[in-house]
């Protein structure tokens, strides 16, 4: 029995959780907000359905800038790089429900993979959940002050947020989604036992 391990099946789905540095792990997420946390599909699909179709990009800021440190751990990126950073508002009914942060190593935007430069308005998911090659990496959940990842959405105070690491052709892109007060995800009570 060497190397049997002892813990919930949920935790041994590497496809699914990355533990440590500050993540939440599955069990530990509240019931209600699972399906918007742990959902390996499409976010955009997610937020259309959600907003009976009310659904658009705001694009924030997008250009060659600095990765943080924990984006440079998670790509692997040299403290001198200057990666690809979009930052958009995914906004439902008008509302801004999610903040959404993608970094995007320069090696990735090679050839085909450059067009992801030009998105403007249209949404990230769209390409990713549409395009046969590309493949998720494991979701991370973190609970944290919004002021950490937003200077729009600093007021917002605490709230969940997700990553993965894509792979387009192989290539790394991190994309990170933070759900605003205003989603449907904190509708539902969360009591202790959650």
């Amino acid at each position: 029995m060497a190397n049997q391990h002892f813990l919930p099946s949920i935790l041994q789905d590497q496809a699914l959780y990355l533990g440590g540095g500050g993540r939440i792990p599955p069990y530990r997420v509240p019931r209600p907000y699972q399906p918007w946390l742990l959902d390996r599909g499409s976010l955009t699909r997610r937020l259309i359905q959600a907003s009976a179709g009310d659904f658009a990009v705001k694009l924030l800021r997008q250009g060659h800038q600095r990765a943080t440190d924990h984006e440079r751990e998670a790509l692997q990126l040299e403290q001198r790089s200057w990666p690809f950073l979009r930052e958009v508002a995914l906004l439902c009914q008008r509302q801004p429900w999610v903040f959404a942060r993608t970094v995007i190593p320069t090696e990735t935007l090679q050839g085909p993979a450059r067009a992801l430069t030009r998105l403007g308005s249209k949404p990230l998911g769209a390409v990713l959940f549409n395009h046969p090659h590309v493949r998720r990496g494991p979701i991370a959940v973190y609970r944290l002050n919004a002021a950490r990842v937003s200077r729009e959405f600093a007021g917002q105070g605490i709230i969940w947020g997700r990553q993965s690491v894509f792979y387009l052709y192989d290539k790394p892109l991190l994309v990170s989604e933070y759900f605003l007060h205003a989603c449907p995800m904190y509708s539902h009570p969360v009591s202790g036992s959650d």
